[in-house]
Order: C-alpha cells, then structure tokens, then sequence
C-alpha cells in the first residue's frame, strides 16, 4: 500500500486547523479570564511533558484512550459507528478482573496476564457481537443499539457484582492475584505501566490488518461502498459482524490499564470516560493507528495538564477546548471535501478486485443490426 504524500498533506492542514483554531479559542477565554495565556499553556505543557510525573500520568491516561481510539477507527473503516465503547470496556474490566482474582495462586506471571487479556477481549468483543449480529442480520442500526447496550451493561453488571463478586458493603470486586498484575513504567508516583506497550503493539497490529491483508481490504471496500463489495464477492453481513467484534474486543482490551496495572479490581464506573473519548481521538487521528496514537498523547496531555493548571483558570476550559478541536476538525474535513469535489478531484478507493474463482464482469454483448 503507498504512502499518498496528498492525501497525507491534506490530512496534516485539517489537523493542524483543528489545533490552530482551539488554541485561539483558549487563548481568548484565558484572555477573558484575566489570565496570560501564555503563561497558561507554559504551565500546561511544563506539568505535563517537563516532569517524570506529568509525563507518566499523561502516558497513563493516553494507553486506554488508544484502544479505544483503535476500536471507533475499525468501526469506522467498514461504515459503522460504534458508540458503545464505553459498555465494551465495562464489560472487559469486569471479566478482567474476575479472571484475575480467580487464577490459582501458583499461576506464571505471562499466562496469568494473557489469560485476563484474552477474558477481556472476550467480553468486549461478545458486546461488540451483539448490535454487529443485529446489523448484519436485521438492519438494526448500531448506533441506536451501542447505546442502548451501554446502559444494560452497567446494569447488570453492577447486579452480578452486587450479587456474587463484590467485596462486602463495597462496590468493588477482589483483588486480582499478583502474578496478574502489569508492572510500572518507572514514573515516581504515576501509575503508567506497562499495558502501554500492548496498546502500541495492538495499534501496529490493527494498520497491518487494515491496510495489508485481505481481510481489512474488504472492510474498507464496505464502509466506502456496501453495495460495491456486494457485486464484487464480498461477504457484507459477515464484514459487519467482523468489523463491531473486534472492535469491541479492543475496547475490552483497554481494561488492562485500569485493572492489570493500576486498580488490581473492577468497581463501578472504573475508567469511565475513555470509550466515548475514543470517538474524539479517532477523529483527530483520522482513523490511521498513527495519528490515533498522537491524538491519544493530546487529550491526555489537556487532562492531565487541565487538573495542573485549575488553580488559575476553571477545569472546564479543556472541555472546552477538547469540543473546538472536535468540531474544527469536522468542519476543516467537511470544508475539504467541498473543495476537492468542486475542483473535480476523485479521492474515493476504486471498486475491490473479484473475489477468487469469480468472474469479472464481461463486457457489454453487440448490439444485433436490424434487417430491414
């Protein structure tokens, strides 16, 4: 697959309109405030990226923001919107730790590890499964069912942990055997640790799978034309359901970070937050692993710089900034597209290729003379 230096350039300016314009935009409201924004954003960026500590919080809040991030773009890259990321990594953080906590003790550190990993995918992406099973089969729209699933996974599962697996008079299960636990990254007091490098590995995994196997093509050739694949032997309703598994086995997988490395248990409301983020840094990222990753590092970088800076400017500024951003990239996206189309530019991927042992379409027959 080649590097499109245009299509990289046109993604680069919308990206770097989106922050041009929230920076302005913060600028302003720092302004209005009776604060330097200089001064601010100095203070930002020295609490975040000019200290171990910032540095490790940042990496911390970026590693689940990255699969989740990961599981939007898969969604996205076969035309479907999965906003039950939040539900998925619920679901996968439960299942995480219950796994965990029930493990004999004497079990080796990497398959105790690979066990609760495998036990979160699993549980994500069965949540995934559902609304994909629903779509592929009945036309039920994800959107609607994602986010109707949200609601009943928090449900139940605070039932079951209320039922069986919460410590009493708490809203928290066990804790998960030590052998189970991530290790730190070596930030003093931050609780970065090591599920950042299975985000990373993930994140190269899921560009492999999109961008060179035969598989992530079909994928992509559904969410650009549905009725295309079609006609060229792709199984759609199977892409479907392909697409939302695995990416809610993604969304699930980022319950490493809060229960394998930082909280040893699931409670209620435990990372919550970080799947509807992910549509955000899918977007900024522009759905490539790549810029998912980078985007990832941003908004963590305003949230945890956000909690630094709160003494001299309200918390609500980075929310702010964080919609300015979203909506600038839409709108530069949007802007662009007009722009291309106007000048007649064609950026839509061709049609996929026949599917094997199928034949290409034959060519129009002659049309007979008439006789007369």
């Amino acid at each position: 697959m080649k590097l499109d230096l245009a299509a990289l350039r046109r993604e680069l300016v919308t990206i770097g309109i989106a922050l041009a314009a929230a920076a302005v935009a913060g600028s302003l409201l720092i302004w209005i405030i009776g604060e330097s924004p200089l001064g601010i954003y100095s203070l930002l960026l020295e609490a975040t990226w000019g200290k171990r500590y910032g540095i490790g919080q940042v990496l911390f809040r970026a590693t689940p923001l990255i699969l989740t991030g990961l599981s939007i773009a898969i969604a996205f890259k076969a035309g479907l919107f999965n906003i039950g990321a939040e539900g998925q990594l619920a679901a996968g953080s439960f299942a995480t730790a219950v796994c965990g906590a029930s493990l004999p003790a004497a079990t080796p550190g990497p398959l105790a590890v690979c066990l609760c990993l495998l036990a979160a995918m699993l549980a994500g992406g069965l949540m995934g499964a559902l609304p994909g099973l629903l779509k592929a089969r009945y036309g039920a729209h994800e959107v609607i069912n994602t986010i109707m699933l949200n609601f009943i996974a928090s449900a139940v599962l605070l039932w079951l942990g209320n039922r069986w697996f919460f410590v009493e008079h708490t809203t928290h299960t066990a804790v998960i055997e030590p052998s189970a636990q991530l290790s730190s990254l070596g930030f003093p007091g931050s609780a970065a640790n090591t599920s950042l490098v299975f985000a990373l590995l993930l994140a190269g995994l899921v560009h492999v799978f999109i961008s060179r196997t035969r598989r992530g093509f079909e994928w992509r050739s559904v969410g650009q034309s549905p009725r295309a694949a079609e006609n060229a032997g792709v199984n759609v309703p199977a892409a479907i359901f392909g697409a939302m598994t695995l990416s809610g086995a993604l969304a699930g997988a980022a319950s490493a970070n809060y229960v394998l490395g930082y909280k040893h248990y699931f409670e209620k409301d435990i990372g919550s937050g970080a799947g509807f983020m992910g549509i955000a840094v899918a977007l900024l990222g522009r759905n490539h692993p790549a810029g998912i990753v980078v985007a990832s590092l941003l908004f963590a970088t305003l949230a945890h710089g956000g909690l630094e800076v709160s003494e001299r400017v309200p918390k609500q500024l980075v929310e702010v900034l964080q919609a300015v951003i979203i909506l600038a990239v839409a709108l530069a996206g949007a802007l662009a597209m007009r722009a291309r189309a106007r000048a007649g530019i064609v950026t839509d991927a061709p049609p996929p290729p026949p599917a094997a042992g199928l034949p290409a379409e034959a060519p129009p027959a002659p049309k007979e003379e008439s006789r007369g």
